[in-house]
């Protein structure tokens, strides 16, 4: 009981999962482009982006915050197909399903990459770890180098949000070092955007609406807004988010709602681990 309210307010990889989640609705164009819509129906259920997420998550706490690139690689591709087999219908693209039974790089650029990395950002001390885990989540499949600036990108905002640097540090930072533009608003990019799997047409935006966002939700209603493949998107924006503004308590309930037992395993044993991390403790204290 007393861990349980110590972990209070840890919401470690929430966003990701809230952002896919209710994205699902309007992937493939199918909103109206607007900030106005039911946050939770029926519709409102993970995809592959949530599942990735929690195999990430999971491979990299299996391999040790200090892993090498080796290990830490074997456990990536050891746990994406695991929970890919697990859950074969989530939403994967035609080569993603082929990497599952022939785990070789493919020199892809799609926001696949930049989809799953969340936890990258929340588990090192520093910036420059980070990216290099994050490289490395990104190489067992998305070896483009589009592909891994995506989520080197995506896993630094984390990293520079969740350690209180500003908006505008966060918008520099991305800008020097890798080269996104970031000049358009949401309602420069909404008319002509449309569905898109890159991750050059994919994770500016998601960093442009976190950058416009009001709180966690306007970030996701923004994001949501902008179309294209919203579930993707509005993760990516959700995951930066979260790590800026937290996530209000109930919108976590309602992501617990939607996820399976063994997920909520793993982002439990996330949250503990992170929790036990800062902390500076070392023993591990299993959640009842």
């Amino acid at each position: 009981m007393v861990l349980l309210v110590l972990l209070n307010g840890f919401d470690y990889m929430y966003g990701a999962l809230l952002g896919d989640m209710i994205g699902v609705p309007y992937e493939f164009d199918r909103g109206n482009k607007s900030k106005n819509f039911e946050m939770f129906n029926d519709e409102v259920a993970f995809s592959d982006d949530s599942v990735m997420t929690i195999a990430t998550a999971e491979a990299l706490m299996e391999a040790g915050e200090n892993a090498n690139e080796e290990t830490a690689k074997e456990e990536l591709i050891m746990h994406m197909i695991a929970w890919g087999k697990q859950y074969p219908y989530a939403g994967y693209g035609a080569r993603f399903i082929n990497w599952f039974n022939n785990p070789v790089p493919y020199f892809s650029y799609g926001n696949g990459s930049a989809m799953r990395v969340s936890s990258v950002g929340w588990m090192y001390d520093s910036l420059e770890r980070t990216r290099e885990v994050a490289r490395w989540t990104s190489k067992v499949s998305h070896d483009h180098p589009e592909g891994i600036k995506g989520a080197e990108s995506v896993a630094s905002a984390i990293y520079m949000a969740r350690n209180g640097n500003t908006k505008g540090e966060i918008r520099e930072y991305i800008i020097s070092e890798f080269g996104y533009d970031l000049s358009r608003t949401c309602d420069e990019i909404r008319p002509a955007y449309r569905h898109v799997e890159s991750c050059q047409e994919t994770v500016p935006e998601a960093i442009t609406a976190f950058l416009e966002g009001k709180d966690f939700e306007d970030v996701i209603r923004t994001a949501v807004s902008l179309g294209g493949d919203c579930d993707t998107l509005t993760c990516i924006a959700g995951s930066i988010a979260e790590a800026f503004y937290g996530v209000p308590d109930s919108m976590i309930a309602e992501c617990r709602k939607r996820l399976d037992p063994e997920m909520i395993e793993v982002l439990d044993k996330f949250v503990q681990s992170q929790f036990l991390h800062k902390a500076g403790w070392k023993s591990v204290v299993h959640l009842p």
